[in-house]
C-alpha cells in the first residue's frame, strides 16, 4: 500500500449509494453507466445496497452521476425493496469528496450544481447535506425515521426539498446530495446472530452515545455467506480517521463484545480506504476479512471488478 501513486490535483471523488444490492442485471447496469470514472463497486447482498467510487474532474463526475441517477430510477424500485440499511431513495446519497490537494469548495460547487440539474430535470426531490447544505444538515438528519418518516416530515411541512419536487417519487424517494471529506465505512460482524447486542454495542461506542469521537454506527442483521448463518452487525461511518482511526473502532467494538460475552467473527471495509488511513499489518490486526485497497491504488490501476 505504501507504493500507491498519489491522487492527482483538482481530483474529486463520489461515492453514489444504491439500493440494490442483489440484482446483478441490475448492477452491470449501474456499472455501465459510471463508465470511466469507476474505481470500485462494494455490493452487499444483506444490506440490499451497493456503493460505488468513482472518481475524475467535475465534468466527468456530472456526467456519471447523471447517468447513474437515470438508471436507478428506471431499475429500483424501492415499494418492493426489503434491506438492513437505512434508505430515502433509489440513488440515496451522492457525496461529493475533495481528493488530493482539491479544495472542499470544489467539492461543494459541484454537489450544488449536480443538486440544482437534478431537481430541474428528474422527479426526484434532493435533500443538501453536509459541506453543501448552508446549516451543515446531517445525513441521519434527512433519513430520521426512514422513507416513511421522510415522506411524513415532507406532508407536515417539517422539511422542504431544496431542489426538486415537493414529494417523494413514488418509486425512487428522494436523493441526499452533499459535500464531506473523506470518511470510511467499516462493518465488524460478531459471533452471534443477536442484533440487539449490535445495536446495543453501537448506542455505546458511537459519538451521539457518548463513546468514539466522530464515530457512527448502527447494529444490523448481516447474512454471512462465507459461514453460511446470519451474524449481527456493528456497521460504522469514521467520519475522520485521524480521530478514530479503524484500529480505534475495532478494539472497542471487540472490548464490548466481549463484556457482551460474545467476539468477533472478521471485518470489512466497504469500498476504498485512503492510504493515510492504512498502516503495515492493518488486516491481521483488524481482522479484515479482504485486503484493504485504498483510493490511491486503484485510482492508479483505474481497474475495478465486476460485480458478482
Amino acid at each position: 500500500m505504501g507504493n500507491d501513486s498519489p491522487v492527482p490535483n483538482a481530483l474529486l471523488e463520489a461515492v453514489p449509494n444504491f439500493s440494490e444490492g442483489r440484482s446483478a442485471q441490475t448492477l452491470r447496469l449501474l456499472v455501465e453507466a459510471a463508465g470511466g470514472p469507476l474505481l470500485d463497486v462494494h455490493a452487499d447482498p444483506s444490506h440490499h445496497r451497493s456503493v460505488l467510487t468513482l472518481a475524475g474532474n467535475p465534468s466527468e463526475l456530472r456526467s456519471s452521476a447523471l447517468s447513474l441517477l437515470e438508471t436507478a430510477i428506471h431499475r429500483i424500485d424501492l415499494r418492493r425493496h426489503h434491506g438492513e440499511h437505512p434508505r430515502i431513495g433509489a440513488l440515496d446519497v451522492l457525496p461529493i469528496v475533495p481528493l488530493g490537494e482539491t479544495g472542499m469548495e470544489q467539492a461543494v460547487r459541484l454537489a450544488r450544481a449536480l443538486a440544482e440539474e437534478i431537481g430541474a430535470f428528474q422527479s426526484v426531490p434532493v435533500f443538501l447535506y453536509g459541506e453543501a447544505e448552508p446549516g451543515r444538515r446531517t445525513l441521519p438528519q434527512i433519513r430520521r425515521g426512514g422513507l416513511r418518516g421522510l415522506r411524513n416530515r415532507l406532508a407536515r411541512g417539517e422539511l422542504r426539498s431544496d431542489y426538486g419536487p415537493a414529494a417523494l417519487h413514488p418509486s425512487a424517494g428522494g436523493i441526499a446530495v452533499g459535500a464531506r471529506q473523506p470518511l470510511i465505512a467499516f462493518n465488524v460482524n460478531l459471533d452471534t446472530p443477536d442484533v440487539e447486542t449490535a445495536r446495543a454495542i453501537a448506542g455505546r461506542i458511537r459519538t451521539s452515545g457518548g463513546g468514539l469521537p466522530a464515530l457512527r454506527a448502527i447494529g444490523v442483521r448481516q447474512d454471512d455467506p462465507a459461514g453460511h448463518r446470519v451474524l449481527a452487525q456493528v456497521s460504522m461511518n469514521l467520519l475522520d480517521w485521524r480521530r478514530t482511526s479503524l484500529a480505534d473502532a475495532f478494539r472497542r467494538v471487540l472490548s464490548e463484545a466481549g463484556a457482551a460475552g460474545t467476539g468477533v467473527v472478521h471485518s470489512e471495509i466497504v469500498g476504498l480506504v485512503p492510504r493515510a488511513a492504512t498502516w503495515p499489518g492493518m488486516e491481521m490486526e483488524i481482522a479484515l476479512r479482504e485486503p484493504a485497497r485504498t483510493i490511491e491504488g486503484v485510482y492508479a490501476a483505474r481497474s475495478v471488478e465486476p460485480p458478482p
